[in-house]
This record gives structure tokens, C-alpha cells and sequence, in this order.
């Protein structure tokens, strides 16, 4: 408690400081010339109402692995009690209503973790309590719902973040520092950004709109009012706004929230490809006049790719019509679309432009069968490594607490690079390996600048 109350108070001596009475006669004109002056107002009288103040408590268990400094998240105050194995923990964040009729709200998954007890204030400082219906750590995407009926709930309209440009106009609104509400403008600064290791699959949008510690899980808004993003992190050295700030598309959201919805959880859509960046020198070999779009280095045996008919060497351009400009924006775009969905592929290959229907695989089901293969890695989650991941393997995404992957002293962060003295670069490789039953498995691990054996019995 320490630490938050002396940077509020910081915050008020300063405000005490600079703040100077106005004169009562002092008035700002609504007109010039007969012309209305211009201002947001209006819109925000519309879209405020949908953004909510989340307050959590709960207990979670110290974890070493951190975030680097300079990628905070700005969650709001935690408390902890540094005399028990677990921590207890208040958090202020924000969350959008998306849904009034039934009081869904979106936020981030990092606001609501680990909380027994979620609480929601409304823009007229009403409060209710309100349950977890389903999130995603990968994407940072949390879903609740309000446990009782409330009438007069306003709900955002959310946009077509795939129509956003670097320049436009965007309002962000949550609740820095536990304040109150707060409204701040700024431009679309860049997007698809990725490779920050903010979270597992990014595609951000980034702002220069001022958000800081609170705005978590807060609405990203255009000048019509509609939701385009939900504010996740920010890059600053101190963790406060230096203007660049990251948030979630909205279709990523419409994704994941119609997930959760339906199934209660998410189920991730898996293309089943490797690959990297289009870099200058690999356009020119390839006589490739862009530098957008995903390059394709290897197929995975038996993935929905292969059976769609994706060689190595293809350039994906587009998903369902919509250009993508990275290999990471391929794959947030992928995994949060959803398992079994069909999607049209833009392709470039031998310099012409074809198309791909692909229907894509479920990622768990690539996870359970490992599990089911050898009960030692039951608990353990996995993915294949990206292009900036330093090595090929398969990393350790989660490791479940109590589980037998934990009592092996597997690692989030992991990279299994060897099983049994075979190398292995990706999930199906895996697989293939653990198709030969064998009572122990030793892991060739790579954890940090260290490799290690782990023997699974």
C-alpha cells in the first residue's frame, strides 16, 4: 500500500501545486462566427457510459518469471503480503460493455487473474459484482458478466479494426491511477505490431493517445464512438505514458468473446505453417517488389495447411480478402479466428497470385495428444516457436500448478529442442517422436542461455 499512496500523493501535491483559481468572468466560447466550435463531447456522451471501472481481490502465488521493465502492463495497485506463500492482491483496471442486454464486458485477462472476487462500477458509480465467464493469457482477453440484470446498460458498437490507417483520430477512455474516468485523444500510430513479448499472439494497435497504469482493459475508440481496441500495455521506462501505447483489435476481440461465449473457452485455430518476415534481401531473391505478407518455410506434416495445398516458399498477402503485413500478424490473425473456421488465403507463389481455402485445425488438439502420449507432460501447454524466438522447438507456453509437467521442473518459457536424442524443431515432430511409447523421455531443453536435461518418467 505503501508505494501507491506516495505516488497519489505525489500526484495531488503536484496538481495543489500548478492549479490556480479562474476568474468568474472568464468564459471559453461554444461559437465563432456563428460556427460551432469543434469537439469530442458529444460522441463521448454516447460511448463513456460503456466503460466501466473493474476493482479485483484475490491471492496468487509468487511467480519469478517477470515481464521486462520496459513492457508493463499498467495494472492498477496490488497489495502483498510478503510473509506467505501466497499473495493477497487488490487491482484497479477497466473493462468495456459489450453486450448489454445480457452485461458481458470485455477487459484483460492480466486484470482478472487469479481474482476471487471481481467487482464493476459503473460511469454513474453504481457497483456489481460480476463473474468470469472465460479469457485467453495468449491474447490477454477476458470475458464477465454482470451476475445480476441491469437496466439502462449502455453497450459499445464495435468497428472494423482492419479499415484502421496510421493517422486517424483515436480517443482512448479507462481509469489511470484509480481517478475516475478519464478521456484522452491522440492518432492511430502504427499497427500490427509485434515481437514485444507483451503476450503470445500480438497484433497491436499502437497510439500515442496518453494511457497509463489503470487503463488496462479500457476502450480504444474512433471519432464515431466505436470500440477498435482494447488498451493492454505500454512501453515506457518507468511504466507511464512516454505516448506509446498498445491495444487489441476489436475483430481479435469480436473472435475470442464469441468463443467464449459459445464454448467457454477459446478454441484456437491452427494453419499448421513456419515461417518469418518478408526481409529486402529475401523479397529480391524472390523476386517480391513488397515487403508485406508472411513468408511460408515449411508445412507441417498432416496440418490443415498441407491438406490446402500450402508449399514452403509461398508468400501469404491477405486472410478472407483483408491484407496482413507480418508473419506475426498471420498468427495472432490465425489462432484467434478460431478452430474449424474457414478462411480464404491470399498466396504468392512462383510470382502469381493464387487463392487457398484452408479450414483450420484445433491447436489442443496438437497439446492433448502429447499429453495423452506421455502422462509426464500432462499440465505442460505448447506452441511452435516463432521467428523471433533465437532457436526452433516447441515452447512452453503454461505450466499448470500441482501438474505432473510442474513436478519435473518444466518451465513456462521452455524450448524442447531434443526428445530422446532426436532433434526437434516443431509440434508435429513431436509428435512423431512420441509415437514410439518409451517409459522415460529425456528433454533436451533450452531455458535462457542454458541447455538442460530433464528426464520424464
Amino acid at each position: 500500500m505503501k508505494g501507491p499512496l506516495l505516488v497519489l500523493s505525489a500526484v495531488s501535491l503536484s496538481l495543489s501545486a500548478i492549479l490556480t483559481p479562474v476568474s468568474a468572468s472568464a468564459t471559453i466560447p461554444n461559437s465563432v462566427n456563428g460556427q460551432e466550435m469543434p469537439s469530442l463531447a458529444p460522441m463521448l456522451a454516447k460511448v463513456t457510459p460503456a466503460v466501466v471501472t473493474v476493482s479485483v481481490e484475490g491471492k496468487k502465488t509468487s511467480n519469478a518469471q517477470s515481464i521486462p521493465e520496459q513492457f508493463r502492463y499498467f495494472f492498477g495497485p496490488d497489495i502483498p503480503v510478503q510473509s506467505l506463500p501466497e499473495r493477497q492482491f487488490k487491482g484497479l483496471g477497466s473493462g468495456v460493455i459489450i453486450d448489454a442486454k445480457n452485461g458481458y464486458i470485455v477487459t484483460n485477462y492480466h486484470v482478472i487473474n487469479d481474482a476471487d472476487k471481481i467487482q464493476v462500477t459503473l460511469s454513474d458509480k453504481r457497483e456489481f459484482n460480476a463473474t468470469l465467464i472465460g479469457g485467453d493469457k495468449l491474447s490477454d482477453i477476458a470475458l464477465i458478466k454482470l451476475d445480476k440484470k441491469i437496466s439502462g446498460l449502455t453497450q459499445a458498437t464495435l468497428a472494423d479494426s482492419d479499415h484502421l490507417r496510421v493517422g486517424d483520430f483515436a480517443v482512448a477512455i479507462g481509469n489511470p491511477f484509480g481517478l475516475g474516468q478519464t478521456v484522452t485523444s491522440g492518432i492511430i500510430s502504427a499497427l500490427g505490431r509485434s515481437g514485444l513479448n507483451i503476450e503470445n499472439f500480438e497484433n497491436f494497435i499502437q497510439t500515442d493517445a496518453a494511457i497509463n497504469t489503470g487503463n488496462s482493459g479500457g476502450a480504444l475508440v474512433n471519432l464515431n464512438g466505436e470500440l477498435v481496441g482494447i488498451n493492454t500495455a505500454i512501453l515506457g521506462p518507468n511504466g507511464g505514458n512516454v505516448g506509446i501505447g498498445f491495444a487489441i483489435p476489436s475483430n481479435m476481440v469480436k473472435n475470442l468473446t464469441e468463443q467464449i461465449i459459445e464454448f467457454g473457452e477459446v478454441k484456437r485455430g491452427i494453419l499448421g505453417v513456419q515461417g518469418g518476415e518478408i526481409t529486402p534481401d529475401l523479397a529480391e531473391a524472390m523476386g517480391y517488389s513488397s515487403s508485406k505478407g508472411a513468408f511460408v518455410s515449411q508445412v507441417m506434416p498432416d496440418s490443415a495447411a498441407e491438406k490446402a495445398g500450402l508449399k514452403a516458399g509461398d508468400v501469404i498477402t491477405s486472410i478472407n480478402g483483408k491484407e496482413i503485413a507480418t508473419f506475426g500478424e498471420l498468427r495472432a490473425k490465425i489462432a484467434t479466428i478460431g478452430a474449424g473456421k474457414e478462411v480464404e488465403l491470399g498466396l504468392l507463389r512462383d510470382g502469381k497470385a493464387i487463392t487457398a481455402d484452408v479450414t483450420l485445425g484445433e491447436m489442443q488438439q496438437l497439446q492433448a495428444s502429447a499429453e495423452e502420449l506421455h502422462p509426464g507432460l500432462e499440465g505442460a501447454q505448447f506452441s511452435n516457436t516463432n521467428s523471433s524466438d533465437a532457436i526452433s522447438g516447441i515452447k512452453i507456453t503454461d505450466v499448470a500448478k500441482g501438474s505432473p509437467a510442474e513436478s519435473y521442473q518444466l518451465k513456462q518459457d521452455d524450448i524442447i529442442i531434443g526428445v530422446n536424442r532426436t532433434r526437434v524443431k516443431n509440434l508435429a515432430q513431436m509428435k512423431k517422436v512420441l509415437e514410439h511409447k518409451t517409459n522415460i523421455l529425456a528433454l533436451n531443453i533450452q531455458r535462457g542461455d542454458r541447455t538442460i536435461y530433464l528426464v520424464v518418467k
